[in-house]
């Protein structure tokens, strides 16, 4: 039995499945100011129709660490970074706590000028007077020797809650998307373990001792021990629910079952109370973001599938402003047919006939109430948010597609190169899908087909979603070294150490990660992304090769 919770922007959703269908499902208005009380109560709902003791898996999507960045919410963080030449480090700054420190590793891993000490521990007791305990420490190259990053955490070691080291995101050089990932993982992160040591006790307490998932941006997941450490990876994990949602389900039109496949190109729309997010699946594989998503205006190393979010969803607010009405991106509670006090886009549509459930009268009198303040006809109104609204979906898409097609693009196993990218079905999920199905086939002029169980599409796409792990090992021959950046090993190699060890060495590494958090993977299941040998040349020859290993379990759903 397999347990989904989505906590999206208006409800939070979970699902439990059972040989691929949903045996239970529940609903409950997310609090944002209480999450916890929203995932255990949808989860309470669910708890209603399965035992506890059935469930041998908990995948949670939560918005937490996304929320917390956007409403600023998150704390000071003391980012103390060790560039060495070639590079001015205050162009990379992140906060107000930030302090370039000497000392420098070279592209190879080997020490040109120690860390300098004295620095640090100036930077130290400046954070630590300010009431400073959150730290990130990122040098250059310390994808190739750590040393050190891991002596900078030594140092402040004393009165810091957490130390973000950068080479434990990824194997992939980019020194500025080091930084910025590793800040925003360190102002997270307290945040983040108080709510997953909620999370833990609150499931236990209800009888479950399943291991909890926490999904992934890049559509997969990761235990819930792994996230304590790297909460910065759980950024944007709800639009990747969206996708998984889709493909859990094979919508293909309209109809759903495991042998059907996801041809051509396929947009998803994923509208919910808050939002509508956009994204693309070609041949049934997702687009990722290749060098990692942005985080506010900073780029970061956080693997993404490729997508975009806007202002619109069933409860934006309707406004009448200078002259015009307007749909969004405020929210002022839940739309009236559901009890709210403003009128709301959902209101709109039950108006035009294009929805109905809640209290209709509600939505009604709220549309003409604010129709007569505007001066306008009622039906005017409410047929002009409408068309507003499906407008700039259809805009936010077609930027959506342009983009994809006007840079390189990439999914979650290749490089795709060709014809221009060109949706030729839509599959649409959330509460108000139903609504906007044949309101958007008229304006993007594609087949619109709603999801199978589109309102709690996402919470489905949770639970079925499996785990997924990206590796990097890297091996000099001549310094007989091998490194493994995210699990922190290092160790020596012989001089005659070759690409083959390394790729059996890194399945390894892969299969050993996953054993002691009690999942078990076979080196069939793993694949090799990038494998590479180059000769180093000395004054006399070859000295030795340089290694590089890529490898993953490539994200997926359960089927």
């Amino acid at each position: 039995m397999l347990i989904g919770i989505d906590v999206g922007g208006t409800h939070t959703d979970a699902v439990a499945v059972e040989n691929g269908k949903v045996v239970a499902s529940g609903k409950v208005p997310t609090v944002h100011d209480d999450l916890l009380s929203s995932v255990l109560g949808a989860l309470e709902i669910v708890l209603e129709g399965v035992s506890p003791e059935d469930v041998t898996r908990l995948n949670l999507s939560t918005t937490l660490s996304t929320n917390a960045i956007v409403e600023g919410r998150t704390d000071d963080v003391g980012v103390i970074v060790s560039s060495g030449p070639g590079i001015d480090p205050y162009n990379f700054q992140t906060g107000k706590f930030y302090f370039p420190v000497k000392g420098s590793i070279d592209h190879r891993g080997e020490e040109v000028a120690p860390v300098a000490e004295k620095e640090v521990m100036d930077a130290f007791d400046t954070c630590v007077a300010a009431g400073v305990t959150s730290f990130a420490a990122v040098s250059k190259f310390s994808t190739r020797n750590p040393a050190h990053e891991e002596r900078i955490a030594e140092l402040v070691a004393s009165k810091s809650d957490v130390i973000s080291l950068g080479h434990r995101f990824s194997g992939q050089l980019g020194f500025p998307r080091r930084i910025a990932t590793a800040y925003y993982n360190a102002a997270v992160w307290r945040l983040y373990n108080r709510f997953a040591d909620a999370v833990e006790a609150g499931v236990w307490a209800k009888g479950i001792t399943a291991p909890v998932n926490i999904l992934k941006a890049d559509g997969g997941t990761m235990p819930l021990e792994r996230s304590r450490e790297l909460p910065v990876e759980s950024i944007l994990s709800g639009p990747a629910a969206s996708v998984m949602g889709v493909l859990a389900q094979r919508c293909v039109g309209g109809k759903c079952s495991k042998s059907d496949s996801l041809e051509g190109e396929t947009l998803i729309l994923d509208i919910g109370g808050t939002t509508t997010d956009i994204a693309l699946l070609v041949a049934a594989t997702p687009l990722v973001e290749k060098d990692g998503i942005s985080v506010g205006s900073f780029p970061t190393l956080v693997h993404a599938l490729k997508t975009r979010s806007i202002g619109v969803g069933g409860d934006s607010a309707l406004r009448y402003s200078a002259g015009a009405l307007r749909v969004g991106p405020e929210r002022k509670g839940v739309c009236m047919a559901e009890g709210g006090s403003s009128p709301a886009l959902m209101d709109a549509l039950i108006y035009c006939g294009h929805a109905s459930f809640g209290d209709t009268s509600a939505s009604r009198h709220g549309i003409e109430y604010f129709a007569d303040q505007c001066g306008m006809e009622p039906s005017a109104l409410a047929m002009s948010a409408i068309t507003l609204a499906v407008k700039t979906i259809s805009r936010a898409v077609h930027e959506f597609i342009e983009e994809v097609n006007s840079t390189p693009v990439y999914t979650i196993r290749e490089i795709l190169s060709g014809d221009e990218l060109t949706p030729t079905q839509v599959s649409i999920m959330g509460g108000p899908a139903e609504a906007f199905q044949t309101l958007l086939a008229e304006e993007l002029h594609v087949p619109v087909y709603t999801v199978p169980q589109y309102s709690v599409a996402n919470a489905i796409g949770a639970a079925m979603t499996k785990p997924t792990f990206e590796l990097e090992l890297f091996a000099d021959t001549e310094a007989q070294t091998l490194f493994i950046p995210v699990v922190g090993e290092r160790r020596s190699v012989s001089s005659n150490y070759k690409l083959i060890d390394a790729v059996l060495d890194a399945k390894e590494a892969m299969v050993e990660y996953f054993s002691q958090r009690n999942i078990i993977i076979s080196a069939d299941e793993i694949e090799v992304t990038e494998q590479q040998s180059f000769n180093m040349i000395g004054d006399y020859g070859t000295v030795g090769r340089n290694i590089r290993v890529k490898c993953q379990i490539t994200p997926g759903v359960e089927i």
